[in-house]
């Protein structure tokens, strides 16, 4: 009889710890979630050249033409040419492409380098 007490009792401390164990995973699971979800927030663009504000805020629907202007650029001259990296792929583009009108759409953690 107190063997069977003791596996009840087993059993029912494991199942504590079970359910003890798995609210924890899915607690820890939220946060990560909120953590990363605030990091998209508070993660932008950066723009490389002759600007007062290389770090652009991110915003949804943010463009390149956006950024330069929020990043102020101060260069004398007109940038000839821009390169946009994302996700470690670099493209090349006129400057004059963006000033006849043409914008492009940005993400979250490009670089932008004027030339």
């Amino acid at each position: 009889m107190k063997a069977g007490w003791i596996i009840l009792i087993f059993a029912l401390v494991a199942g504590c710890t079970t359910n003890s164990s798995a609210r924890l995973k899915a607690q820890n699971a939220y946060l990560a979630g909120q953590n990363a979800a605030l990091q998209r927030q508070s993660a932008g663009v950066t723009v490389i050249g002759a600007v007062q504000n290389p770090q652009v805020p991110w915003v949804a629907g943010l463009t390149l033409a956006q950024a330069i202007a929020t990043a102020n650029f101060t260069g004398a001259d007109t940038p000839k040419q821009i390169l946009i990296t994302r996700a470690g792929e670099t493209a090349t583009m006129d400057a004059k492409v963006l000033l006849d009108g043409t914008d492009i759409p940005l993400e979250v953690g490009d670089v932008i380098e004027l030339r």
